[in-house]
């Protein structure tokens, strides 16, 4: 078919064919072509990395609130200058 569009060509690995095979069982309506459960795979795998970049995010933001405040009033007043007068100059 026609197209401007780039193109990719894989090989059926071992590794591949065990992937197919499994997304045939997952879509038998698709067991026939090996190129609509290329498709299929890639997309569920796109969506899965979406959730993860989703749980990790989400997984942050449960440690910022867990943590946020954790440290208050355990550096005083002047700490800093205090810190840096044993620093060369």
């Amino acid at each position: 078919m026609p197209t401007t569009r780039p193109r990719h060509v894989i090989t059926e690995t071992d590794e591949v064919a065990r992937a197919l095979d499994a997304a045939a069982k997952r879509w038998p309506e698709d067991r026939d072509s090996r190129a609509k459960l290329v498709l299929r795979l890639l997309s569920e795998g796109y969506r899965a990395l979406g959730e993860t970049a989703g749980e990790v995010a989400a997984a942050r933001r449960e440690t910022l609130r867990r943590t946020s405040g954790l440290l208050t009033g355990v550096y005083g007043p002047g700490y800093l200058e205090e810190l840096r007068r044993d620093w060369p100059e």
